[in-house]
């Protein structure tokens, strides 16, 4: 049987020193990211803000039971159309140090969000990405 080789790391590449040897830190920092913007999804704020902007659909669509104004644009949208955009961004989560404030950010009350169509949270988001 032939003798099975090793992957030398790569020049330049990160160390893996999560997770057992098999995460970089930057992988470990998005895992955790991750995982707490999925359980957002359930908090309670979030869907207050949807309720705020929700008005019931008198539309052609017989499926569509409601449809949610965009705070930027006014204009209606059925649900798979819209964002719960965070006002005061969440921010980003690189370390241990930004975790109390990521957390404090990203499990925020219903003043600090709006609800925005896919255009312009797509756009808002861009545009903070590119202050940074």
């Amino acid at each position: 049987m032939a003798k099975k080789k090793t992957a030398k790391p790569r020049k330049g590449a990160a160390p893996k020193t999560r997770n057992a040897g098999t995460m970089t830190d930057a992988a470990f920092w998005s895992f955790i990211r991750s995982a707490l913007r999925q359980k957002s999804r359930w908090w309670k704020p979030i869907g207050q803000a949807k309720a705020k902007a929700k008005r019931s659909y008198k539309g052609p669509l017989k499926r569509q039971k409601f449809e949610y104004q965009c705070a930027e644009c006014s204009q209606w949208f059925p649900d798979k159309l819209i964002n719960v955009d965070h006002i005061i961004p969440a921010g980003t989560l690189r370390c241990a140090n930004d975790l109390p404030g990521f957390v404090e950010r990203l499990f925020c009350e219903v003043d600090n969000l709006q609800v925005l169509c896919e255009t312009c949270h797509n756009k808002k988001t861009q545009d903070e990405k590119s202050k940074k």
